[in-house]
């Protein structure tokens, strides 16, 4: 395994990861009735983090 490849499938998996934990945090806050807007916008910039995280790593993959 060749370094770049290594690096793009880390990234991939960072963003995986954070795509994860902001659907469940999406989830888990949608259920409880919590009034105040502060785990949605958790929620809403582990989501974005996540998205263009495998975006790099699409990115990576492709220059290779």
């Amino acid at each position: 395994m060749d370094l770049p490849s290594g690096r793009a499938n880390t990234v991939r998996a960072f963003g995986t990861v954070s795509l994860g934990a902001g659907f469940i945090t999406c989830l888990l806050t949608n259920s409880a009735d919590h009034g105040g807007l502060r785990p949605q916008i958790l929620a809403a910039f582990l989501i974005l983090t996540g998205i263009g995280l495998r975006i790099e790593a699409a990115i990576l993959d492709r220059t290779q």
